[in-house]
């Protein structure tokens, strides 16, 4: 038998949510929007720009993999022995924009991280639709911006 393939994993979170994929972009790819509902951040939306991503638990080491502006973000995700690629896809509908996560990668052996991330990502999700959209005045401004 030569190389058999090890069966991966995937976490999917998606959502409908009322806005346009311009400014749910924006709450992506915006380094001081990111830290706000994921972590601090030296994010660039660059190809093949190399960042982390800082948090009280520890760090994650990334690199954006793939840019299609406001429709598709990609980037790898490594930290404590996972390997995996977070991709964020953005499809307007008629209500705002179908806003789906995907981390790929949980080795059978990860079943810790496959769990903490099902978990983390619902987490994070929240602190992103409270940056779009949530009762303080102040993060909806910010994510407005001068240009429609």
């Amino acid at each position: 038998m030569t190389g058999t393939a090890i069966e991966t994993r995937t976490v999917v979170v998606e959502r409908e949510i009322p806005y346009p994929p311009e400014k749910i972009w924006r709450a992506l790819t915006e380094p001081h929007l990111i830290e706000e509902w994921l972590m601090k951040n030296d994010f660039e939306l660059v190809a093949d720009h190399k960042f982390n991503l800082h948090g009280d638990w520890g760090s994650v080491d990334c690199q954006v993999l793939k840019i299609q502006q406001h429709k598709t973000l990609s980037y790898s995700w490594a930290a404590h022995g996972l390997e995996s690629v977070v991709t964020w896809t953005l499809t307007p509908t008629s209500k705002g924009t179908n806003l789906r996560m995907e981390q790929s990668g949980f080795r059978p052996d990860q079943e810790q991280f496959y769990q903490g991330a099902k978990v983390g990502w619902g987490n994070f999700f929240a602190k992103l639709e409270q940056v779009l959209g949530g009762p303080t005045e102040g993060r909806w401004s910010r994510l407005k911006g001068s240009a429609s």
